[in-house]
Protein backbone atom coordinates (compact mmCIF):
# COMPACT_ATOMS: atom_id res chain seq x y z
CA UNK A 1 0.00 0.00 0.00
CA UNK A 2 1.34 3.34 -0.96
CA UNK A 3 -0.54 5.91 1.08
CA UNK A 4 -0.19 9.38 -0.33
CA UNK A 5 -2.05 12.61 0.22
CA UNK A 6 -3.92 15.02 -2.00
CA UNK A 7 -4.28 18.11 0.15
CA UNK A 8 -5.51 16.78 3.48
CA UNK A 9 -7.07 13.62 2.05
CA UNK A 10 -5.57 10.14 2.10
CA UNK A 11 -5.15 8.31 -1.21
CA UNK A 12 -4.82 4.49 -1.27
CA UNK A 13 -4.43 1.81 -3.93
CA UNK A 14 -6.24 -1.51 -3.72
CA UNK A 15 -8.09 -4.30 -5.51
CA UNK A 16 -11.83 -4.48 -6.10
CA UNK A 17 -13.23 -7.60 -4.41
CA UNK A 18 -16.97 -6.97 -4.94
CA UNK A 19 -19.07 -4.92 -7.36
CA UNK A 20 -22.49 -6.41 -6.56
CA UNK A 21 -23.96 -3.14 -5.27
CA UNK A 22 -25.16 -0.20 -7.36
CA UNK A 23 -22.63 2.69 -7.46
CA UNK A 24 -20.54 0.99 -4.75
CA UNK A 25 -17.52 -1.31 -4.84
CA UNK A 26 -15.61 -3.00 -2.04
CA UNK A 27 -11.85 -2.38 -2.27
CA UNK A 28 -9.29 -4.43 -0.34
CA UNK A 29 -6.12 -2.53 0.56
CA UNK A 30 -3.05 -4.53 1.61
CA UNK A 31 -0.38 -2.90 3.76
CA UNK A 32 2.89 -4.17 5.22
CA UNK A 33 3.69 -3.16 8.80
CA UNK A 34 6.59 -3.99 11.12
CA UNK A 35 5.72 -5.77 14.37
CA UNK A 36 6.20 -3.31 17.24
CA UNK A 37 8.42 -5.65 19.30
CA UNK A 38 9.90 -8.23 16.93
CA UNK A 39 10.25 -5.96 13.87
CA UNK A 40 9.22 -8.74 11.49
CA UNK A 41 7.02 -7.38 8.72
CA UNK A 42 3.50 -8.72 8.30
CA UNK A 43 0.63 -8.04 5.92
CA UNK A 44 -2.67 -6.53 6.98
CA UNK A 45 -5.75 -6.14 4.81
CA UNK A 46 -8.58 -3.70 5.18
CA UNK A 47 -11.78 -3.39 3.15
CA UNK A 48 -13.32 -0.07 2.20
CA UNK A 49 -16.74 0.70 0.72
CA UNK A 50 -16.03 3.03 -2.18
CA UNK A 51 -18.36 5.23 -4.25
CA UNK A 52 -18.22 4.38 -7.98
CA UNK A 53 -20.65 6.78 -9.66
CA UNK A 54 -20.66 5.22 -13.16
CA UNK A 55 -20.26 1.55 -12.15
CA UNK A 56 -17.00 1.35 -14.14
CA UNK A 57 -15.06 -0.92 -11.76
CA UNK A 58 -15.14 -4.70 -11.93
CA UNK A 59 -13.86 -7.45 -9.65
CA UNK A 60 -10.07 -7.72 -9.86
CA UNK A 61 -9.44 -4.14 -11.03
CA UNK A 62 -6.64 -2.19 -9.31
CA UNK A 63 -8.00 1.22 -8.32
CA UNK A 64 -6.88 4.38 -6.59
CA UNK A 65 -9.31 5.66 -3.94
CA UNK A 66 -9.47 8.95 -2.04
CA UNK A 67 -11.07 10.01 1.22
CA UNK A 68 -14.18 12.12 0.83
CA UNK A 69 -17.16 13.42 2.80
CA UNK A 70 -19.61 10.79 4.07
CA UNK A 71 -21.74 9.59 1.14
CA UNK A 72 -23.73 7.02 3.14
CA UNK A 73 -23.57 5.20 6.46
CA UNK A 74 -20.54 3.15 5.39
CA UNK A 75 -19.08 4.98 2.35
CA UNK A 76 -16.37 7.58 2.95
CA UNK A 77 -14.16 6.91 -0.09
CA UNK A 78 -14.50 7.48 -3.85
CA UNK A 79 -12.75 6.04 -6.90
CA UNK A 80 -10.11 8.38 -8.35
CA UNK A 81 -8.93 6.19 -11.23
CA UNK A 82 -8.71 2.64 -12.47
CA UNK A 83 -4.99 1.81 -12.52
CA UNK A 84 -5.26 -1.63 -14.14
CA UNK A 85 -8.17 -3.65 -15.47
CA UNK A 86 -8.68 -7.30 -14.50
CA UNK A 87 -7.80 -9.85 -17.16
Amino acid sequence: MAETRVGNRRVLTGTVVSDAMDKTVVVEVVSVKPHPVYKKRYRTTKKYYVHDEENRCGVGDRVTIAETRPISKTKRWRVLEIVERAR
